[in-house]
């Protein structure tokens, strides 16, 4: 047996509740992973309430990340005793997921953990963390320099925008943060921005092209935000968008792309090949502050990953959360 959050939609309704499982309910792979820590992500908040259409098929196990050790593998890049880490590929969406204490995966989903890494820090950067990383690649790879001027980050107080503040701020770059929560102006600064502004500079319409401020962006709002920060980056720049926080459309036109030459890149975690996800952690590995990812990271039970699920959504949770998932206070059902 093993404690898991399942999912359930029938006639009742739909639901979210920790249980007790047998290991028949297991899904198909070739490596069993013993969890030692998971996390909450958007998504994961997304398909713990049913407020998007996140969950395909049900029962089904919720949680995108984790880190743990193999106990069981006919991979032949992994034995017993490997420590690894997993980030999407259609788990806790198609695939029962890792906010429970076992799962079992394909073994070409995992990647080493990081040495530099505890399963617990792998987590508190989790999706989020890894998401901002690919982000922070693809301003690089634009040519972004520090030296070229502010580098926006809409979301700040989110998963992958607080990591994407102190990874750019350890790498040079001036930040300015976009939040609605300006109570947290201190916290961000304390994270690496260099300034704060509210986001409603950004959530009203604007004009097709504003005032060019930006040399690069990273955005995981969308919506009204997305279409003002592009409008708003310097020529030749470039936006990183991987995030819908704040609506899926994108009320823009192409006047940033053909008067400014502004690029747009989709940042896809989902699916990102292993080759990607390797320089992702391999960059985590030696460009995040450790001290502060702690201090932007709270740490909560199996059991409370429900209600915490529902306040992530309301934009109520600060940075990044990890779950223990061997730390089930509630009383569980089978």
């Amino acid at each position: 047996m093993y404690r898991a959050l399942q999912i359930n939609k029938d006639e009742a309704g739909y639901r979210t509740e920790l249980k007790a499982l047998d290991e028949s309910a297991l899904p198909e792979g070739d490596v069993t992973v013993e969890v030692a820590w998971s996390t909450l992500n958007y998504k994961d908040g997304l398909a713990i309430t049913g407020k998007g259409p996140v969950v395909r098929k049900f029962p089904l196990t919720p949680g995108i990340d984790m880190a743990g050790t193999v106990l069981e593998s006919s991979h032949p890049c992994w034995k017993p005793g490997d420590k690894v880490v997993l980030n999407g590929w259609g788990v806790g969406e198609t695939h029962s997921g890792c906010l429970a204490q076992k799962v079992r995966l394909n073994g070409h989903w995992l990647v080493p953990l990081p040495p530099t890494f505890t399963e617990r820090q792998a987590m508190a950067i989790g999706t989020a963390g890894y998401t901002a990383m690919l982000c922070v690649l693809a301003l690089e790879k634009h040519g972004i320099k520090p030296t070229d001027g502010e580098i926006l980050v809409t979301g700040a107080n989110g998963g992958v925008g607080s990591v994407a503040i102190m990874l750019l701020a350890k790498l040079g770059y001036t930040v300015i943060a976009s939040t609605g929560r300006p109570e947290e102006a201190a916290h961000l600064k304390a994270l690496g921005a260099s300034d704060i502004i509210d986001r409603k500079e950004l959530s009203e319409p604007g004009k097709p092209l504003g005032k060019e401020r930006w040399a690069g962006v990273i955005d995981s709002v969308g919506s009204t935000t997305l279409a003002n920060a592009c409008a708003t980056t310097k020529y030749a720049g470039a936006v990183a968008a991987c995030g819908l926080a704040g609506g899926a459309d994108f009320p823009a036109t192409v006047m940033p792309f053909i008067l400014r030459g502004v690029t747009l890149y989709g940042i896809d975690s989902v699916m990102a090949p292993s080759a990607k996800r390797m320089e992702a952690w391999t960059r985590l590995a030696r460009d995040l502050d450790v001290a502060k990812l702690e201090a932007n990271t709270a740490e909560i039970g199996l059991a409370e990953a429900i209600d915490v699920g529902a306040k992530l959504l309301e934009g109520r949770v600060r940075g990044r959360v990890v779950v223990d998932v061997n730390r089930c206070v509630a009383d569980v059902g089978t």
